[in-house]
Protein backbone atom coordinates (compact mmCIF):
# COMPACT_ATOMS: atom_id res chain seq x y z
CA UNK A 1 0.00 0.00 0.00
CA UNK A 2 1.62 3.31 -1.29
CA UNK A 3 1.31 6.47 1.05
CA UNK A 4 -0.33 9.32 -0.86
CA UNK A 5 1.73 12.36 -1.68
CA UNK A 6 2.49 14.69 0.67
CA UNK A 7 0.86 17.93 -0.52
CA UNK A 8 2.35 21.50 -0.64
CA UNK A 9 1.58 23.96 2.23
CA UNK A 10 -0.57 26.64 0.97
CA UNK A 11 -0.66 30.32 2.29
CA UNK A 12 -3.57 32.08 1.57
CA UNK A 13 -5.26 35.29 2.04
CA UNK A 14 -8.81 35.43 4.03
CA UNK A 15 -11.38 38.18 3.25
CA UNK A 16 -14.39 38.83 5.10
CA UNK A 17 -16.20 40.76 2.13
CA UNK A 18 -18.55 43.82 3.13
CA UNK A 19 -19.82 46.42 1.26
CA UNK A 20 -17.98 49.37 3.40
CA UNK A 21 -14.93 47.39 4.46
CA UNK A 22 -13.20 44.08 3.30
CA UNK A 23 -11.33 42.06 6.73
CA UNK A 24 -8.44 40.40 5.36
CA UNK A 25 -6.15 37.52 7.11
CA UNK A 26 -3.35 35.95 6.12
CA UNK A 27 -2.70 32.26 6.92
CA UNK A 28 -0.48 28.65 6.21
CA UNK A 29 -1.70 25.30 6.01
CA UNK A 30 1.80 23.65 7.21
CA UNK A 31 1.25 26.19 10.34
CA UNK A 32 -2.24 25.40 10.79
CA UNK A 33 -2.36 29.27 11.73
CA UNK A 34 -4.07 33.02 10.72
CA UNK A 35 -3.46 36.18 11.45
CA UNK A 36 -6.18 39.05 11.55
CA UNK A 37 -3.99 42.00 9.01
CA UNK A 38 -6.43 44.90 7.81
CA UNK A 39 -9.08 45.79 6.53
CA UNK A 40 -9.56 47.58 3.69
CA UNK A 41 -11.88 50.17 2.54
CA UNK A 42 -14.70 49.19 -0.33
CA UNK A 43 -16.89 51.68 -2.08
CA UNK A 44 -20.47 49.56 -2.55
CA UNK A 45 -18.29 46.06 -2.46
CA UNK A 46 -15.91 47.48 -4.81
CA UNK A 47 -12.15 47.20 -2.76
CA UNK A 48 -9.28 49.30 -2.99
CA UNK A 49 -7.97 47.40 -5.40
CA UNK A 50 -4.66 48.83 -5.01
CA UNK A 51 -4.39 47.88 -1.54
CA UNK A 52 -5.41 44.50 -2.19
CA UNK A 53 -2.43 44.42 -5.01
CA UNK A 54 -0.29 45.46 -2.20
CA UNK A 55 -1.50 42.80 -0.08
CA UNK A 56 -1.08 39.88 -2.78
CA UNK A 57 2.04 41.10 -3.69
CA UNK A 58 3.23 41.14 -0.46
CA UNK A 59 1.79 37.56 0.76
CA UNK A 60 2.13 35.67 -2.34
CA UNK A 61 -0.91 33.16 -1.69
CA UNK A 62 -1.60 30.44 -3.41
CA UNK A 63 -5.31 30.85 -2.63
CA UNK A 64 -7.78 33.11 -1.64
CA UNK A 65 -10.55 32.24 1.11
CA UNK A 66 -13.63 34.36 1.18
CA UNK A 67 -16.30 34.09 3.50
CA UNK A 68 -19.56 32.85 2.03
CA UNK A 69 -22.95 34.74 3.64
CA UNK A 70 -25.23 32.27 3.82
CA UNK A 71 -28.80 32.67 6.16
CA UNK A 72 -29.47 31.23 9.32
CA UNK A 73 -31.76 28.68 7.64
CA UNK A 74 -28.59 27.52 5.36
CA UNK A 75 -30.14 29.36 2.15
CA UNK A 76 -28.60 31.58 0.02
CA UNK A 77 -28.93 35.70 0.28
CA UNK A 78 -28.31 38.84 -1.94
CA UNK A 79 -24.92 39.07 -0.40
CA UNK A 80 -24.59 35.63 -1.07
CA UNK A 81 -24.67 36.74 -4.80
CA UNK A 82 -22.64 39.75 -4.40
CA UNK A 83 -19.79 37.90 -2.22
CA UNK A 84 -19.64 35.60 -5.56
CA UNK A 85 -19.77 38.10 -7.89
CA UNK A 86 -16.68 39.64 -6.45
CA UNK A 87 -14.85 36.26 -5.66
CA UNK A 88 -15.26 36.33 -9.77
CA UNK A 89 -13.50 39.33 -10.10
CA UNK A 90 -10.49 38.25 -7.67
CA UNK A 91 -10.39 35.45 -10.18
CA UNK A 92 -10.54 37.92 -13.38
CA UNK A 93 -7.59 40.35 -11.97
CA UNK A 94 -5.41 37.62 -10.08
CA UNK A 95 -4.22 34.27 -11.12
CA UNK A 96 -5.41 32.03 -8.04
CA UNK A 97 -7.87 29.76 -6.84
CA UNK A 98 -10.77 31.16 -4.88
CA UNK A 99 -12.21 28.72 -2.58
CA UNK A 100 -15.57 29.51 0.12
CA UNK A 101 -16.08 29.13 3.93
CA UNK A 102 -19.73 29.45 5.51
CA UNK A 103 -19.33 32.52 7.56
CA UNK A 104 -22.11 32.35 9.45
CA UNK A 105 -21.66 34.44 12.70
CA UNK A 106 -18.09 34.87 12.14
CA UNK A 107 -19.08 38.78 12.61
CA UNK A 108 -20.64 38.13 15.71
CA UNK A 109 -18.37 35.87 16.93
CA UNK A 110 -15.07 38.15 16.35
CA UNK A 111 -16.89 40.79 18.17
CA UNK A 112 -17.60 39.16 21.45
CA UNK A 113 -14.05 37.71 20.99
CA UNK A 114 -12.27 41.37 21.14
CA UNK A 115 -15.08 42.76 23.73
CA UNK A 116 -13.89 39.62 25.72
CA UNK A 117 -10.40 40.38 25.56
CA UNK A 118 -11.26 44.33 26.03
CA UNK A 119 -13.00 43.45 29.54
CA UNK A 120 -10.12 41.32 30.65
CA UNK A 121 -7.75 44.01 30.19
CA UNK A 122 -5.76 42.08 26.95
CA UNK A 123 -7.02 44.85 24.70
CA UNK A 124 -7.15 48.64 25.48
CA UNK A 125 -9.02 50.33 23.06
CA UNK A 126 -12.23 50.27 22.26
CA UNK A 127 -13.32 47.70 19.01
CA UNK A 128 -13.60 49.27 16.02
CA UNK A 129 -15.81 48.00 13.15
CA UNK A 130 -12.32 47.61 11.24
CA UNK A 131 -10.78 45.24 13.96
CA UNK A 132 -14.29 43.06 13.75
CA UNK A 133 -13.43 42.70 10.12
CA UNK A 134 -10.16 41.87 10.31
CA UNK A 135 -10.66 39.28 13.05
CA UNK A 136 -13.46 37.90 11.59
CA UNK A 137 -11.45 37.06 8.02
CA UNK A 138 -8.98 35.10 10.33
CA UNK A 139 -12.17 33.10 11.61
CA UNK A 140 -12.50 32.46 7.84
CA UNK A 141 -9.23 31.64 7.34
CA UNK A 142 -9.29 29.18 10.48
CA UNK A 143 -12.71 27.58 9.25
CA UNK A 144 -10.97 27.17 5.93
CA UNK A 145 -7.99 25.30 7.34
CA UNK A 146 -9.88 23.29 9.69
CA UNK A 147 -11.79 22.08 7.00
CA UNK A 148 -9.30 21.16 4.69
CA UNK A 149 -6.46 19.54 7.18
CA UNK A 150 -6.55 16.20 5.41
CA UNK A 151 -6.78 17.72 1.70
CA UNK A 152 -5.28 20.99 1.70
Amino acid sequence: MSTPPEKPPRSLLALDFGLRRIGVACGNSLTGTASALTTINADNGCPNWTELDQLVNEWMPDVFVLGLPYNKDGGESEMTATVRRFAAELQMRYPLPTEFVDERYTSAEASALLKEQRRQGARNKRVQKSDVDSLAAQLIAESWMRSNENNS
